[in-house]
C-alpha cells in the first residue's frame, strides 16, 4: 500500500477510498472524461457514455462530472468514480482559472463518490480564488472522510511545464491537503517534482501524442521516477484503437512493461 504511513493516520471511509483508487500494487490508472465541463463536445467524446463503456475494465477509476454520470453512466457499475467539482468557464471566456466550486460534496456522497477533483490555476489571474476554494473543499470533505485529487492546471503555457513549476504547484496542493496530485510530466527531473510531494502524483496526458511508443515511454519514465499511475484521456479515447491503447498502457502501469514491451501489446490487440 502507498505511502502506508500517512494513510494508517487516516479515518478509515479515507483509507477505504483511497484504496479503491489506488491498487494493491501502489499504482493507478484514472479515465478521465470530464473535458466538457469546459470544452463542450470534444471529439470522441460526443456520447461520453458510449466512449467510456469498452474502456472501464481497464481503468480504476473513472474521472467525470455529476450531469455526465447522472446522464450517461450505467448506475451498476463498480468502477469508482472521481467526481470533478471545480468549473464554471469555458475555452469562449476571458480566462479558464475564474473557476469555483460547482458541486457540492453532500452531491458527491449521494454520487457515491470515491474522490473529488479540482483544478488550481497557481500563477494565474486567479490563483488565489482557485486555492481558497481547495482549501475549503479539503476542510469539507475531510468531514465525510472524501478524498481530494488536486489538478495542477497549466493551459497553454507549454513553457510553464517545467520541474520547478511543476513541483511548486503540487507541493501547494499537498500542503493545502489534498490527497493525490495531478500534474504535468516533464522530461528533465521529474523526480524532484514527485520528491517534492508528500502525497501520491498522477500524471496528466496533455495533448494527443504523435505516436503510442511517445505515451508508452513518458508514462514508463514518470513511474521510474515516483510517479504512482497517470489520469488519461485524450491519448486514450482519441486513438483509433482506445481499447489497445488502455490494455498496453494498464500494462506499464501494473505489470511493469517496458516501453516497447507495452508497443507491442497494442500492436496484437489493434488486430483483434
Amino acid at each position: 500500500m502507498f505511502l502506508l504511513c500517512s494513510v494508517n493516520n487516516m479515518d478509515w471511509g479515507m483509507k477505504n477510498r483511497l484504496s479503491q483508487l489506488v491498487q494493491n500494487d501502489g499504482k493507478a490508472l484514472f479515465l478521465p472524461i470530464d473535458h466538457g465541463y469546459f470544452q463542450g463536445p470534444t471529439r470522441k467524446l460526443e456520447k461520453p457514455g458510449k466512449t467510456a463503456e469498452p474502456l472501464l475494465p481497464y481503468a480504476d477509476a473513472l474521472m467525470l462530472t455529476r450531469g455526465v454520470l447522472r446522464s450517461a453512466i450505467d448506475p451498476s457499475i463498480t468502477k469508482p468514480v472521481i467526481l470533478r467539482v471545480s468549473g464554471g468557464s469555458t475555452i469562449l471566456g476571458d480566462d479558464l482559472s475564474n473557476e469555483g466550486i460547482i458541486t457540492s460534496v453532500k452531491d458527491a456522497v449521494r454520487l457515491n463518490a470515491s474522490a473529488v477533483s479540482l483544478s488550481i490555476f497557481v500563477s494565474a489571474k486567479y490563483e488565489h480564488q482557485s486555492l481558497m476554494s481547495l482549501s475549503r473543499l479539503v476542510d469539507e470533505c475531510e468531514e465525510y472522510g472524501i478524498p481530494v485529487m488536486a489538478v495542477t492546471a497549466v493551459g497553454k503555457e507549454l513553457e510553464m511545464r517545467e520541474a520547478r513549476f511543476l513541483a511548486l504547484c503540487s507541493r501547494v496542493a499537498a500542503e493545502l491537503g489534498a490527497k493525490i496530485v495531478k500534474t504535468y510530466y516533464c522530461k528533465e527531473n521529474f523526480e524532484k517534482v514527485v520528491n517534492g510531494c508528500p502525497v501520491p502524483v498522477v500524471i496528466a496526458g496533455g495533448p494527443k501524442a504523435e505516436s503510442e511508443l511517445e505515451v508508452f515511454e513518458w508514462i514508463y519514465d514518470a513511474l521510474e521516477k515516483g510517479a504512482i499511475g497517470v489520469n488519461l484521456g485524450r491519448n486514450i479515447w482519441q486513438h483509433d484503437h482506445p481499447v489497445a491503447m488502455i490494455k498496453a498502457v494498464r500494462g506499464v502501469i501494473h505489470e511493469n512493461l517496458k516501453p516497447n514491451e507495452a508497443q507491442q501489446v497494442f500492436d496484437q490487440e489493434k488486430n483483434r
